[in-house]
């Protein structure tokens, strides 16, 4: 974007929108806020240069519209496990690719590129002269990178998204060499911040109207992903569901919470379409367009919700002498007195129940086999009821970790287990639930996005 009027005045308007845009990624949650405040400052850092040894009649190139277009892809709902933002991705010890985001969406691990260009500047072909690539270069090089890539780094796609538009008839050919398709995003709203030093009330957000965002699949040239979909009736998937599997339970005082989550979710008690798929063994349920609808639930989520210290037990404990907890829980007095307190101020299961609402839950052999033997020697009368309901409720799925998860090199940090019960929720395109967050950034660390929901852990009290 070519900046409005002298160097002095653009310069001045960069600055207000990258203090802008650093107010508002310190305001928010998004991630990774380290390097995206690293690179705003280095970009202030530029403009503070300029302004004091620059006339004013030169025009500068600025990168605050790319930083507010990267900031805007990262806010959207859609995106998730973000693991890499402005790096190059190590393709082999002598080849790296330049990719602007590295993120899940929608649970499927995708590459972003980001442009804020003029649409009028371009071009498909390139200049006159050879050093100067167009967009076919430019794509071609992405997504032959993104399907040659390691099965640890390789995505489902290649999403272009052009901030400010992109013409028409470039759009056709990308189609056309692609079978790309046009994707429709929410427009981020504006918001007004009262600023630092002398800016109030300074719009933070660009809306992006009108830009144009364009997915182009890879091709993985692995049987694993279509025998994920070996059927055409994953409509059944969303249809409301009756399950009488819980009914034992409901006169049963398992706390109101814990109600509320059970009764948001759908169970497995329907006739699916279902198909086996001879070359990895497994029977595999038909999801097609559904695949956001399934939570994989690891061990801690389940421990979380069926706890004493989530189902109202936070009251009673604290009424419990100092002494009698601390023969109770011994060395862990003080990680349970943590999680009371962490309840006590925001209710775990309430974040969870939002969550699963609507959707069905699914947990690997592994997790099933360790909660079984934790609730047995650990949870008390009612946290075994809980747990029994619960259980109720999903469908235990076969160890199967996606091959991405599965190709990692097994470590301290990414242990065997961990890379079963990530890589099931992931071989099933399934949102994983869990307090282990440890991993987690132990696999973002390799380049590789998970689609992973974060807990607040919680302690099975013998309640």
């Amino acid at each position: 974007m070519e900046p409005p009027g002298t160097a002095a005045s653009a310069v001045e308007d960069a600055t207000r929108r990258l203090v802008a845009l650093r107010y508002r990624i310190i305001r928010t949650t998004i991630s990774p806020k380290d390097t995206l405040l690293r690179l705003i400052n280095s970009e202030l850092s530029f403009l503070r240069r300029i302004s004091a040894s620059t006339p004013s009649s030169s025009p500068h190139s600025f990168n605050v519209g790319h930083l507010e277009a990267v900031v805007h892809v990262l806010q959207l709902p859609s995106i998730t496990g973000v693991s890499r933002v402005c790096k190059s991705i190590a393709l082999s010890p002598s080849h790296s690719i330049y990719v602007d985001i590295v993120c899940s969406m929608n649970g499927n691990p995708v590459w972003f590129v980001v442009s804020d260009r003029n649409p009028r500047y371009i071009s498909w072909d390139g200049g006159p002269s050879e050093k100067i690539k167009g967009l076919k270069f430019r794509i071609a090089q992405v997504v032959d990178a993104a399907s040659q890539a390691p099965v640890t780094l390789r995505p489902s796609s290649v999403v272009l998204f052009f901030s400010n538009g992109l013409d028409e008839s470039i759009c056709q050919k990308i189609k056309k060499e692609y079978e790309s398709i046009n994707l429709e995003m929410d427009p981020f709203s504006y918001e007004e911040f009262e600023l630092e030093h002398e800016w109030t009330n300074v719009v933070v957000g660009r809306s992006f109207m009108h830009a144009c965002v364009i997915q182009i699949k890879v091709d993985w040239n692995c049987h694993e992903t279509n025998g994920r979909n070996l059927s055409n009736s994953s409509s059944r998937l969303d249809k409301p569901i009756s399950c009488n599997k819980i009914d034992e339970f409901s006169d049963m005082n398992l706390g109101k919470s814990f109600w509320s989550l059970i009764s948001g979710m759908k169970c497995w008690c329907c006739s699916l379409a279902v198909d086996t798929a001879p070359e990895v063994g497994l029977l595999k349920v038909s999801l097609g367009g559904a695949r956001t609808k399934l939570v994989n639930f690891d061990t801690t989520a389940m421990i979380a919700i069926v706890s004493g210290i989530s189902n109202g037990g936070t009251e009673r404990l604290l009424a419990t002498p100092e002494s009698e907890l601390v023969g109770r829980f011994k060395g862990n007095y003080e990680f349970v007195i943590a999680q009371i307190n962490s309840e006590i101020q925001s209710p775990v299961i309430s974040e969870l129940s939002a969550v699963v609402s609507g959707k069905r839950g699914i947990i690997c052999q592994s997790v099933y086999s360790e909660f079984q033997e934790l609730i047995s020697m650990y949870g008390g009368p009612n946290e075994k009821l809980r747990a029994k309901c619960l259980q109720k409720l999903l469908k235990v799925m076969p160890d199967c970790p996606s091959t991405r998860l599965a190709s990692l090199k097994t470590t301290r940090k990414l242990a065997l287990k961990n890379k079963v019960v990530f890589g099931t929720g992931d071989y099933w395109y399934a949102l994983t639930l869990t307090a282990n967050m440890a991993f987690v950034r132990a696999v973002s660390q390799t380049g590789m996005s998970l689609y992973v929901l974060e807990h607040r852990p919680r302690a099975l009290i013998g309640d």
